[in-house]
């Protein structure tokens, strides 16, 4: 499976929606998003480590940010058994 720029999900919102989308979720949503801003795609593990947030807070904010359509995910390369996830903006 090979990745190219057209295999990366485009966001739905400009940089306005995306920003106000995100000034509605929680505070964990928001560091986990700024540290996917800065140095995406990560894992689950990868992000709690980075964030010094809990695996469980990490997975609470993944999920709302995923309902918002505002992070996406794919499988790893390095190991199909992790995902790793980067933001759809």
């Amino acid at each position: 499976m090979s990745t190219s720029t057209e295999d990366i999900a485009v966001s739905p919102f400009s940089e306005d929606e995306f920003r106000e989308q995100l000034r509605e979720l929680p505070p964990s949503a928001k560091l986990v998003a700024k540290v996917l801003e800065d140095e995406a795609p990560l894992s689950q593990g990868q992000l709690a480590e980075t964030s010094l947030l809990p695996d469980r807070t990490v997975r609470y904010a993944l999920n709302r940010l995923e309902e918002s359509e505002l992070v996406d995910s794919r499988y790893s390369f390095t190991d199909a058994r992790k995902q790793v996830y980067f933001l759809t903006a």
